[in-house]
């Protein structure tokens, strides 16, 4: 006997299906970026658990909360987590190693191996969370 499944409103699926892209994302990448983009994507949601998830850009992770956080971009030999305001946001601990000629984005370059701090990357996702809230 099939149990009938619930029937999700097209708001819900348009909500859901950011999270299954980037879901099929790290899977389909099979290597140390899925697993680095994974790691990040769970230190954000740590740090803003109101945070929205979505896909941009012809494939491309998208963090929000009252505007851009940041991005999740794979390449090659880098995952690159580009903050929209970057350039505005204390970077105390060192995190921006990426794009820092701009006058608004900064961006972290992960290589395979690094290692992130974890608490510092927080503290930054917080805070671009703050900033985007005062504009």
């Amino acid at each position: 006997m099939k149990t009938k499944q619930p029937i999700a409103s097209d708001r819900e699926r348009e909500n859901d299906a950011p999270s299954h892209l980037i879901d099929s994302k790290i899977t389909g990448l099979n290597d140390w970026r899925g697993e680095t983009l994974a790691h990040v994507r769970r230190l954000i949601k740590q740090a803003d658990p109101e945070v929205v998830e979505e896909w941009k850009w012809r494939g491309v992770p998208v963090w929000s909360h009252d505007g851009i956080i940041c991005t999740g971009e794979t390449y090659k030999a880098v995952v690159k987590l580009t903050f929209a305001k970057g350039a505005s946001l204390t970077d105390a601990a060192g995190l921006f190693n990426a794009s820092l000629e701009g006058n608004t984005r900064r961006a972290i370059d992960l290589r395979e191996g690094d290692t992130l701090d974890e608490n510092a990357f927080k503290a930054l996702i917080r805070a671009a969370v703050a900033l985007n809230g005062k504009t």
